[in-house]
């Protein structure tokens, strides 16, 4: 294997998703249409997305010792993405239960299980990894301390640092989010942050009719550096700090591309995992650019059913709509 330039530290979850005409009401049975299991996870996610662009990823884990966490071994091994799985014997590999409506929206539930018990002194030992990498990938379905130890070799070995901060963790605190580089909350996650961090309130539902000025002082009171903010189907928002990061302006927002949705989920983690990818690939020119191609790459995996498997190739996304212009 290549040294991989991507470390994605972060969760394994087995999906099981069940397709429905609309969403049961409470105490309503319905008849799905259609079931599809598969590999899952934000972190699991992420790295199929990032590794499918055709840069060099690796990936660190918790799993137990059942038959879901042989399912996940053997998808990575068919994607040839090189893992280091801590095994667990006393917690269940997770899993989520998924239900889609023929608009292509969710609901889930999930069974973190091994995930948030990822031994932090596993992830130190990870070393090698950490220092071959060039970027770290992170979410927030493990154990805080896990992340927090992974944030520390990354700054250790002068990583950049990108935090996908979903689901907002219930003990996340201001110092370990402003650790991050970049973060890529979506509208329901930015809108906890600000309450919790900046003790502002906002309406999510609303939050992509606010003007760009507005979204901007709103992420500028985080204090991360750079926040990508993904709305769906709304496109996403970018706002700098001091770094632009090769931009020429310190905020902007992109449209969605325009696709046949049938299956959102996992199309914010298509987003972040394509984005560090290419940031490597598109090396030298301005963030804007990485920016156009996740977006782009989460936009085509809403036309799949399921999550990792969902994932596009950089070949595909270059097919569909070619190179980034500027």
């Amino acid at each position: 294997m290549s040294a991989p330039q991507v470390l994605v530290v972060g969760s394994y979850v087995q999906d099981h998703a069940w397709l429905v005409d609309r969403f049961s009401r409470v105490g309503e049975t319905r008849r799905a249409h259609g079931f599809n299991t598969g590999p899952g996870g934000k972190g699991f996610n992420q790295a199929i997305a990032c590794l499918r662009q055709g840069v060099a990823t690796a990936f660190v884990g918790a799993i137990g010792d059942d038959h879901l966490g042989t399912i996940a071994q053997e998808f990575a091994r068919s994607e040839s993405l090189p893992c280091r799985w801590q095994i667990r014997n006393d917690q269940p590999t997770a899993a989520s239960s998924i239900v889609i409506n023929a608009q292509g929206e969710n609901q889930i539930a999930v069974s973190f299980a091994a995930n948030e018990h990822l031994d932090p002194a596993f992830v130190r030992a990870q070393e090698d990894l950490f220092r071959s990498a060039r970027v770290l990938l992170l979410q927030l379905e493990n154990n805080l301390d896990a992340v927090d130890a992974a944030l520390d070799s990354g700054e250790r070995h002068r990583l950049l640092r990108v935090l996908n901060t979903a689901p907002v963790h219930p003990d996340l605190n201001a110092d370990l989010l402003r650790r991050a580089d970049i973060i890529t909350p979506n509208e329901t996650e930015f809108a906890l942050l600000l309450e919790r961090f900046a003790t502002v309130r906002i309406d999510a539902d609303a939050l992509a009719a606010r003007s760009d000025d507005d979204l901007h002082a709103l992420a500028r009171q985080l204090g991360v550096a750079t926040t990508v903010i993904t709305l769906g189907a709304r496109g996403c928002f970018v706002s700098h700090g001091n770094e632009r990061r090769g931009d020429a302006n310190p905020f902007y927002r992109l449209a969605a591309e325009k696709v046949h949705a049938i299956d959102s989920t996992g199309a914010g983690d298509a987003f972040s995992g394509t984005l560090v990818a290419a940031l490597i690939r598109l090396a030298g020119q301005p963030f804007r650019d990485a920016v156009v191609h996740a977006n782009r790459a989460a936009a085509m995996s809403t036309e799949i059913i399921g999550t990792a498997p969902a994932m596009p190739t950089f070949d595909a996304v270059i097919q569909r709509f070619g190179t980034v212009s500027r």
